[in-house]
């Protein structure tokens, strides 16, 4: 008589699962020199392949659907003081309706509701003012309402492109307040995408950083369709997961918006029998979400482990995480636990560069994932 085997039981994950060791120097300081000239880690196939990411278009076929994030990051770093001339800096994190904003505050003492401060030389230097209001209720950490006022009724977009910095990851070292930095310049190219429409993020999606107008072009022939989606990656983004037990992590919300035409365009790649391919994990997370929620637009805080059932994306194009990062737990509920950690262990040991400015990585999705419940 023969005995039915038992499942095995589903694997309970933990931060420690999502650590690994990344050797210092792999961590990218600047740009490829061409966007498309970067390195793309082939990883559908059980070894991976190396590749240049110009070779992307030949990977994919004709009536897959390439989907992107055009948000645009914004000049959204400010430094100003206070009335009794200490320091301060505020990171925008999003735009209210009319003058208001929702921001992080670094300074020595915070100041009391009510109180004005000075940003970038103030209303009567050439900046402008900005009105503390509140706290901001949520979970993305201390955040404050300021009421802006600036010469002329200008927007609060208009105020952060003249007076703002490029919010760069805490990762890349150098002075990002530093009117003659070299770096200034590339950085306003490069940490942009060539497509960036919405303003709105304060970080790049960086997968898509690596597309230029001769990939665009290539992917185009070769019988690719392209649809956008937008969402604005918040600073949550970088934000370390401080719980070992992963249902106690309170993921940060991120407004996204699916429209009509994308919506379309999926209908469309399904009934022809195409694969949708995400550019990035913040492509991913808005997919997903419109698909669990039925909602096309509005607040995410999506929080994606192993175990996760996918209704929407077939293929994740992705740059390299960092260790203990939700983005490392995403990418493992998408190709696989095991298969993350070979490609991890592969990509160090042929040297590819990581994190924001890094190389990218193709990974299919498993069809069997692990529970995590």
């Amino acid at each position: 008589m023969t005995v039915p085997s038992t499942p095995a039981a589903p694997r309970h994950f933990t931060l420690s699962d999502f650590d690994f060791s990344l050797p210092p120097e792999l961590i990218a300081q600047h740009p490829a020199a061409e966007r498309s000239a970067s390195r793309l880690l082939d990883g559908r196939a059980a070894e991976p392949v190396d590749r240049i990411f110009h070779e992307l278009p030949g990977l994919l076929q004709p009536g897959d659907l390439l989907v992107f994030n055009d948000t645009r990051v914004v000049k959204a770093r400010i430094f100003g003081e206070k009335a009794s001339g200490g320091k301060l800096e505020l990171l925008i994190e999003r735009v209210l309706l009319g003058n208001e904003v929702v921001a992080h505050m670094k300074v020595s003492k915070k100041p009391l509701p009510g109180a004005v401060v000075h940003m970038a030389g103030g209303l009567h230097g050439g900046g402008f003012n900005a009105t503390l209001l509140s706290r901001w209720p949520g979970e993305d950490g201390p955040l404050f309402r300021f009421a802006l006022e600036g010469p002329a009724g200008e927007t609060p977009h208009e105020l952060m492109e003249r007076h703002g910095h490029l919010p760069l990851p805490p990762y890349i070292e150098r002075q990002q307040n530093a009117d003659h930095d070299p770096d200034a310049a590339e950085d306003a190219q490069r940490y942009q995408t060539v497509f960036a429409r919405a303003p709105g993020a304060v970080a790049a999606p960086t997968a898509a950083l690596h597309f230029d107008e001769g990939v665009l072009a290539a992917l185009a022939a070769r019988g690719v369709e392209r649809a956008s989606v937008t969402l604005h990656v918040g600073a949550g983004t970088f934000q370390p997961v401080k719980t070992e037990n992963l249902a106690e992590h309170q993921m940060h919300s991120e407004w996204y918006e699916v429209p009509l035409a994308t919506l379309a365009a999926l209908e469309r790649c399904r009934q022809r029998g195409g694969r949708v391919v995400a550019v990035g994990t913040t492509t991913v997370r808005t997919l997903e979400s419109w698909a669990r929620s039925g909602q096309a637009s509005g607040d995410t805080n999506i929080f994606i482990t192993p175990g996760f059932s996918f209704q929407v994306v077939d293929l994740l194009l992705t740059n390299f995480h960092l260790p203990k990062s939700t983005l490392m737990m995403l990418v493992s509920a998408f190709a696989g636990y095991e298969r993350i950690r070979a490609i991890y262990r592969h990509a160090i040991a042929q040297q590819y560069r990581f994190f924001s400015y890094g190389d990218s990585m193709l990974l299919e999705r498993e069809r069997t994932p692990l529970s995590n419940s």
